[in-house]
Order: structure tokens, then sequence, then C-alpha cells
């Protein structure tokens, strides 16, 4: 005999609902710790660790008084009343196992890979509670991809300053939309159709960001073998398009037959061709590749298929695609470089990268966070005493004013070397050229001992070593990024 069907009352519909929202919001932003603190009435001033905990806890003594002193069933309730119980123990089981799942990513990232110890349990309890398999099999998935993102963006990406706060909520959006509810039904299976740009100057952190995006993407749990079906670890590759001549960029992404020109002595297969179906690619420097290039890449965004050079044999690509350049993209596409069709396919999301001068103008003590997770990066700690070491050199040497050309990149070099130095003195690792630099080589350059290749070259280096990045001197000067980096690098020999 069936069991008769029970209503919330709605004291636990109220709470439950609140729960619901809980779930739908931003982990990163502030719409998430007002619901935790108005779930469990707590003050501002309360950690947002210790009010998931008293939520949690609220959580679990409320299910408990809906099982009514019987296991709780969710096929004893229907409509929004199964919706929000089963809203309320999925977010009790996934806080649950939030230790092991952590655990998990941990050993993935030294190397591991095994069967989930954890997961039998926990796909055991969603039977026991109403849940079919497959369901449960596919919120199992969810929960790996939630902790994974929650990990890599909020490790990989260290600040305090509200324009991090900020990056971090648009990084969870790009993952799972502005609304998770939709995209756990319906869209975790169509994210290859949203490609995303990054945009921001040199050394912001754009490939992090990349690479916290590519390793959190949806990925299946084999109940079989007992593990997801592939490894995050391999599912992010990324390509700086500024690195090869124009003659071998279409062969680094699509590949090549053997024999398809001279040189092509083996087949080899491009980032495109090595691509996960749950994982992403980043294309780095897109602002540099040719038009003729262009137009193969979009194709593949609109069809998802390539062909390795000399091959007729099209291949399927699977995956998302994540894009970047610190070029201004409004110019390039103003003066027709960067095709705006092939712009509109990148940038179904656009994520500006806050430089370092923004985060400090927000927050100062930015800098010791930064400089401590540097420091824990190459050390695997946070000594006191170095960071101390550190901030004292770039006070006495550069002074709190400093802008930080070359953004958080810039700030690890400092790092490195004041361990190695005691000092961080910029023009040191530039150039030699005096402090107006562009001033003293105007003078110079009037005794005309030099040729016209040697005074571009001179006076590219001199405009980088006072505007810090290619791309700046390449506006001033009206060349493209590549060409000023060659001169910048053969006036430095």
């Amino acid at each position: 005999m069936a069991s008769p069907i029970e209503r919330l009352a709605p004291r636990e519909r109220d709470f439950l609902a609140r729960v619901a929202a809980a779930i739908a919001a931003n982990p990163f932003g502030e719409e998430r710790l007002e619901i935790d603190r108005a779930v469990v009435g707590a003050d501002a001033d309360v950690p947002r660790a210790e009010v998931l905990g008293r939520m949690l806890a609220k959580l679990d003594a409320r299910l408990e008084g809906i099982a009514r002193g019987r296991p709780l069933d969710l096929r004893r309730f229907t409509g929004e009343d199964r919706d929000l119980v089963e809203a309320g123990l999925l977010f009790a089981v996934f806080h649950r196992i939030a230790d092991a799942l952590d655990e998990r990513i941990r050993r993935e990232i030294a190397g591991e890979r095994g069967t989930v110890g954890f997961a039998r349990d926990a796909l055991a309890e969603l039977a026991s509670r109403g849940i079919d398999e497959p369901q449960a099999l596919h919120y199992l998935a969810i929960f790996w991809q939630m902790r994974r993102a929650f990990f890599f963006v909020e490790t990989s990406l260290p600040g305090t300053s509200p324009s991090m706060w900020r990056l971090r909520q648009s990084l969870w959006n790009d993952l799972f939309t502005a609304d998770l509810r939709l995209y756990a039904r319906l869209l975790w299976r169509r994210m290859e159709d949203f490609s995303t740009f990054l945009a921001g100057e040199t050394g912001t952190g754009k490939g992090t960001a990349a690479a916290a995006i590519g390793r959190s993407g949806f990925i299946p749990y084999d109940a079989k073998r007992e593990r997801f079906a592939s490894s995050f670890v391999d599912a992010f590759l990324a390509i700086n398009l500024a690195e090869f001549p124009e003659t071998l960029v279409e062969s680094e992404l699509f590949g090549h037959e053997k024999g398809a020109f001279t040189g092509a002595i083996a087949e080899h297969a491009g980032v495109f061709a090595r691509a996960k179906a749950h994982g992403a690619i980043f294309l780095d420097e897109i602002g540099e590749v040719s038009q003729a290039v262009q137009v193969k890449l979009l194709h593949v965004l609109q069809e998802r298929t390539f062909r390795p050079v000399g091959s007729r044999a099209p291949r399927r690509f699977e995956g998302r695609v994540i894009a970047a350049t610190n070029r201004t993209i409004a110019a390039l596409r103003r003066d027709g470089t960067f095709r705006d069709d092939l712009w509109y396919r990148l940038s179904a999301d656009v994520i500006e990268m806050p430089t370092l001068r923004q985060r400090l103008d927000e927050d100062p003590g930015e800098l010791d966070v930064l400089i401590a997770a540097i420091l824990e990066q190459m050390l695997g700690e946070q000594p006191r005493d170095l960071i101390a070491l550190v901030r004292e050199a770039i006070a006495r040497d550069v002074g709190e004013a400093y802008r930080w050309p070359g953004n958080v990149r810039e700030l690890a070099q400092c790092v490195r070397r004041v361990l190695l130095t005691r000092r961080y003195v910029p023009e040191l690792a530039r150039s030699a050229v005096a402090e107006d630099a562009e001033d003293a080589l105007l003078a110079a350059s009037g005794g005309g001992g030099w040729r016209a290749e040697e005074l571009i070259a001179r006076y590219c280096a001199a405009l980088h070593a006072r505007l810090g990045t290619y791309e700046a001197v390449a506006e001033r000067v009206g060349l493209d990024r590549r060409t000023v980096k060659r001169h910048v690098l053969a006036a430095r020999r």
C-alpha cells in the first residue's frame, strides 16, 4: 500500500525555500551570505564559516522533524513540497561529503587516478531517500563540479578587494550560469556552446582564471568503474598563439598530417584534437592570429568540426573555448584586424581581469595577501618574516604609490628578486635607460649615429621601460605587438 502524501507546514516550507535560495545563489556574492545569515539569525560580524555551520545544524534538525520519526523519503511528498525537501536533502548531503570531495581534488592534483571511495555511500543515501539512480548519479557529478569550481576559484585567485570578489562571482556564473537550478536541469550538457573571453592587461592572471574554468567543467560519474569519467587535471589545455610564427599557428591549433608541408615528418595532433569532451582549451593572445586562421576558428565554433592541415576528413571538437588578448579588442575590431563574427562567437561571456593598481586602490591590504599567497606557492608556507622582508623592500625601493605596470606577475617577480637580493629596482629588469628614458633617447639620437632600425628598436625599448608592456608601446608607436617585442629584444642584445 502506498504511503499517504504528506504536506509541509508553512514554517517548514518557508525554511526550506530559503535553503533552496541559498543553493541557487552565487557563493561568492553578498546575496548568499545574507540568505545564510537570515536563516540562522546571525549578526554581520559572524564569520562565513560559522554561519554555514549553524545553517547546516539547523537544516539537519528541520529535516529530522519533517521525517517525523521515520527515514526521510521524498516519495511521501509531491509538487513544490517534494522539490523543497529534495533541495534541503541535497544541500545537507553535499556539505557532508565536502571534505571528501576536497581530499579527492588534492589527490587528483597529486596524480592519483583511482576509485572514488565516498561515492558509493553518497549514492546509497540518495537512493534510500527516493531519488532514482540516473538522477543520483547526475547530482553526484554536480556536487563534484561545484566543489572543484569553489576550490579553484577561491584558492587560485587570492585577494580581498571588491574587484576580486566580483571576479570570483563572474567565474562562478560562467561555470553555472546565473541560475544554478536551470544549469543543473538543462544547461550542464550545453556549455560547449558558451565561449568565454578574458580581457585585461598583461600579468593580471588571465591564464589562472582560464585554468579555474577549464578544470571545473561537468564530468559524469561512472558507477560501473566507481570513478569519474575523466580527470579534471587533463581537462584543460592552453596555447599562447603569440609564441608561434604565423606558418605554424594553424598546425598547433588543428594539427597536420604527415607530409602536409616541408618538415612535417610525422602526424601532429593540434590542441583541438587533444581537447577532452568535458574540458576546455585556452587560446591566449588570440588577437595575434591572421584573418585566415580567424576564419577557421569561426568554423570550429559554429560547426564544432575542424580539419588538420593536409587532411580532408573533418574531426569533431568537444569542449569549451576560452580566449584572451592583452590588446584592446575594440581597436582590433575597429581597424579590421579582428573579425566581428569571430568576436561574437567568442564572447558569450566577457570577464574583465582587474589590474593590481585597481585592487590596491580598493584595498591596500591586498598587497600582503598576495605576497603571502606567492610565498605559499613558492615555499609551501607563508613565513611572516619573509612577508615583512618583501614589504620593507617594496616600501623602500619603489614606494607605496608604485603602480605595478606588470600587475601580479610583476609582484611575483618582485618577491623572487627580494628573496635573492633583498632589493627590488624595476628598472634593472627592464632597461638601463635613464629615469626619463624617452627624453634621454631623443637627445642621444640627435648625433645621427644610429640607423633607422636601431633607432626604432631603442625607442621601443625605452618606451617599454616606461610603460611596462608591449601592448602599451604598440599603441603609442602604431606598430603591432609582435613587431614591438622583436624591437625591444633586439635593443637588449
